[in-house]
């Protein structure tokens, strides 16, 4: 490899100004004591936006407007290397040996965290199963993957935390989504990771760091930090009201200061361990539910001890997956125990030295454990109650705060201080919370939104108790807009059914104009009242100036033609592509405003060698040409349109879409989709669909020109819906219902211009490309119980833009068998019983 191929020798560091902090110094040095003929840059806070001034101007309005210093410091790296190359490295990192023998014959070097900190709450919320750290990265000058980044910044500045926005989970799904052939060497964590973070050495414990096998190590001492000890991304500033009892009698009460008791954990003071106590039997879908509340506690010293007693095997199967070892599963045969015994059997297993109540069907918040354990540390108390809940009812769309009382569920108490549970089948931890209060000091926090009461037909105790509570409750949120606002301000922070917010979102007095699908239609037919971003709107300042003439003449022309983006993901469609490009070509949009970008994955028929043969006229005939190939080892057992192969197929073909959307899209302000088995598509197909004047719009895609509708896909509920026993369509996790149930097709609506749908199929769809950068992907995952399409659908009603459809724009697809997993050909439209499930 010659030397302009390999890394420079050059060291980049950052910091404000040039009084580098007097602990950082030493390890700084180590870099240039270790690498002595190596040039050192060290880039101050004024140093790194002239730069971007200088080399990366369209940069600024994001590095401008990102709050938080952090994701300028993590931001300037990614340019610097693309620009410079070299190394960059964070200022407490201590170097132990020289690097250039580890970078020999290497472009482009990164380097993973240590295992242990993918268990942190922090990481598991972000679903991180590994991460790339960006404190040392090594490149040379211009290597493609910057590039990729650079976009993918763009597309991430909207996400709120650092980690995610500009940090090193960031840079990890920048590795993941990289273009084939630009792709990092990472190096495993024991050669410049070795030391765990603070949290991750708390929760895990500590790890001896090997010295003589790490070329350096990372001392996770930087000027921000996300985890800190014990309790973890928690809020500053949090007070709760409180009062105490001593054997019954009144203490104390006032307000306690959390962020106290936040320090002293911080500066070392011991976190006890908390066991979560989960007594459960054949109700899968609330025990994953509590798990996952678990799983986002800030409080990280915990652990679930789960007593199932049923007969299923699913909850183990389940645990098993998550390989977290602090959720431990012990499972009994169903004997019919009574719930106390269960409980005594669940106290008896736990090894912490605080218990706490965590029944499998309430939902509690991430900081639950925390705020009640600091108030029982920081008031010398025995147990901690909630002196109020939060009480659900989805079914009748019904929210409320209780009434103040003794709340037996939300107890967490000293585990010497708990007395046995008595052997009753239902309200056995009445009698212990009883004894807790009359024997001991706690403490009451007014804190109702820690702890969420869910009734849902099959609790313990039956409705008329419910019902009471309500009557009795402090505060009450009935169906209607502000029982939707706070179903809104839970879901953003509880792992609600997706079935309950999309049922809040239509409370009875919002449904009530939607009788049947024509009315609905009819309805809707003009343009929503909702007003688009205003940044996918505003004008371009267009000049007078006749010296300007040509500028403007070219912006109005961008006005009036925006730049377009078609994407097309792939697999055996070696004889589709004449046809598709013949389609491409035929569009009479202007071909300096239209890019291309095609992915293929998993071909045996030689497309990709297709798709390369075909690039040098594209090139000459389009604005941009982006070809990607990923492959996805997709392998269906049966059929394509079988059902039990459905999840499977689209997850793929959602994560190719998303593939293919990070490293095609560039500048364009629209997005089409349009798949490679489309046979027919008229010539003003782009200019109808933009007329529309909407975000998101598909036109009509049948069978055969004024036939039936192929991509069922796009669809609008019937009035009423939400009434309809779904749950029996439910497969695999994503809802498979039999074609006509709940839902009208665009061949039913033919006659209406335009129509707002609740689905959308993706043979062609049009997406304003600012949706797709502000985070509106394709589910590969069910997301309300809908996945890729028909999840963004229901993604982009989550973000408040609506769908729609123009029933009288055709576009054809015959109803063949071809495609493979990523392709949109739908089998639904062709006969038998697939027609009737192949494309939900």
């Amino acid at each position: 490899m010659s030397e302009k191929h390999g890394i420079p020798h050059l060291i980049h560091q950052t910091w404000k100004n040039e009084d580098v902090p007097r602990e950082w110094r030493d390890w700084s040095e180590s870099w240039r004591r270790h690498h002595p003929d190596w040039e050192y840059r060290l880039w101050t806070d004024a140093d790194n936006r002239a730069f971007l001034e200088e080399h990366y101007a369209w940069f600024l309005p994001v590095y401008d407007g990102y709050r938080e210093p952090i994701k300028r410091a993590d931001a300037i790296r990614y340019f610097l290397l693309d620009h410079f190359g070299g190394l960059y490295v964070d200022l407490d990192f201590e170097c132990l040996r020289p690097m250039t023998g580890l970078f020999a014959g290497k472009e482009l070097v990164l380097g993973l965290e240590p295992e242990a900190h993918t268990r942190l709450p922090v990481s598991r919320r972000s679903g991180m199963r590994r991460i790339v750290c960006n404190a040392l990265m090594a490149s040379r000058p211009g290597h493609p993957f910057w590039a990729h980044v650079h976009r993918q910044l763009v597309g991430a500045h909207t996400r709120s935390g650092p980690l995610d926005a500009t940090g090193p989970f960031f840079l990890t799904r920048a590795v993941d989504s990289a273009p084939e052939g630009c792709s990092p060497a990472v190096l495993a964590a024991d050669t410049l990771y070795p030391k765990l973070s603070p949290a991750a050495a708390e929760l895990c414990g500590p790890r001896e760091v090997d010295r003589d096998r790490a070329h350096a190590v990372h001392h996770w001492s930087g000027s921000w930090n996300p985890e800190g000890s014990g309790a973890t991304s928690t809020p500053t500033g949090r007070k709760v009201g409180f009062w105490t009892s001593q054997d019954l009698q009144p203490c104390a009460h006032g307000t306690v200061d959390l962020d106290a008791q936040r320090r002293r954990w911080a500066a070392g003071s011991p976190a006890p361990t908390v066991s979560c106590l989960m007594v459960t039997k054949d109700r899968l879908p609330l025990a994953r539910r509590a798990i996952r509340c678990f799983l986002a506690q800030t409080y990280t010293r915990a652990e679930l001890v789960v007593v199932d007693d049923g007969a299923d095997t699913a909850l183990e199967d389940h645990v098993r997956d998550l390989a977290d070892e602090r959720i431990r599963l012990h499972r009994l045969p169903p004997e019919g125990r009574t719930l106390g015994e269960l409980r005594n059997i669940a106290v008896d297993l736990a090894t912490g030295s605080y218990v706490c109540q965590w029944d499998d069907d309430d939902l509690y918040d991430p900081e639950r454990l925390e705020v009640q354990l600091a108030a029982v540390l920081a008031l010398g108390a025995t147990a901690c109650f909630l002196a109020r809940e939060r009480l659900w009812w989805p079914a009748r769309r019904k929210l409320a705060i209780s009434g103040v009382r003794v709340w037996e569920g939300s107890m967490l108490c000293a585990k010497e201080a708990l007395p046995r549970y008595p052997e009753q089948r239902r309200g056995e931890d009445s009698p212990v919370a009883e004894a807790v209060v009359r024997g001991g000091r706690t403490v009451s926090l007014d804190a109702p939104e820690l702890y969420t009461y869910v009734f849902h037909g099959a609790n313990t105790f039956d409705e008329p108790h419910f019902t009471s509570l309500f009557d009795a409750a402090t505060q009450l949120w009935p169906a209607g807009g502000a029982y939707a606002d706070q179903v809104y301000a839970m879901a953003a922070r509880l792992p609600l059914d997706p079935a309950d917010v999309l049922e809040a979102e239509t409370a009875p007095e919002n449904t009530a104009a939607q009788d049947t699908p024509a009315a609905t239609a009819d309805n809707t037919a003009a343009p929503s009242a909702r007003v688009p971003h205003a940044r996918r709107t505003a004008p371009v300042d267009v000049r007078a100036n006749t010296e300007d003439a040509a500028d403007t003449e070219d912006v109005a022309d961008t006005e009036e033609h925006p730049p377009l983006l078609v994407l097309t993901p792939v697999k055996d469609a070696a004889a589709f592509l004449p046809r598709h490009l013949d389609n491409l070509r035929a569009l009479d949009y202007p071909r300096q405003a239209l890019s291309l970008g095609l992915l293929e994955g998993d071909s045996g028929d030689g497309t990709w060698q297709a798709l390369q043969d075909a690039l040098p006229a594209l090139e000459a005939d389009f604005r941009r040409v982006t070809l990607v190939r990923r492959h996805f080892g997709l392998g269906l057992t049966g059929p394509r349109w079988a059902r039990g192969v459905q999840r499977q197929r689209r997850s793929a073909l959602a994560m190719a879409r998303n593939h293919l959307l990070s490293c095609a899209l560039a500048d364009e302000r629209w997005v089409l989709w349009l798949d490679v088995d489309v046979t027919q598509c008229p010539a003003d197909l782009v200019q109808r669909l933009l007329a529309a004047r909407q975000e998101i719009v598909v036109p009509h895609c049948v069978t055969e020109p004024g036939g039936p509708s192929f991509d069922l896909n796009t669809f609008v509920l019937h009035p009423g819906a939400d009434a309809l026993d779904w749950d029996r369509w439910l497969r695999d996790g994503i809802l498979q219902p039999p074609k006509g149930f709940g839902r009208s097709y665009l061949d039913e609506l033919r006659g209406h211009e335009m129509v707002r749908v609740d689905g959308v199929g993706g043979t062609a769809l049009l997406v304003h490309a600012d949706l797709h950068r502000d985070g509106l992907v394709f589910p590969a995952v069910p997301h309300r119980r809908l996945i890729e399409t028909e999840g963004l659908a229901a993604l982009a009603q989550d973000m408040g833009v609506g769908c729609w459809a123009l029933p009288g724009v055709e576009v054809v697809h015959p109803a063949h068998w071809g495609g493979g997993p990523l392709s949109q050909a739908g089998e639904a439209a062709a006969g038998g019983e697939s027609r009737d499930i192949g494309r939900r």
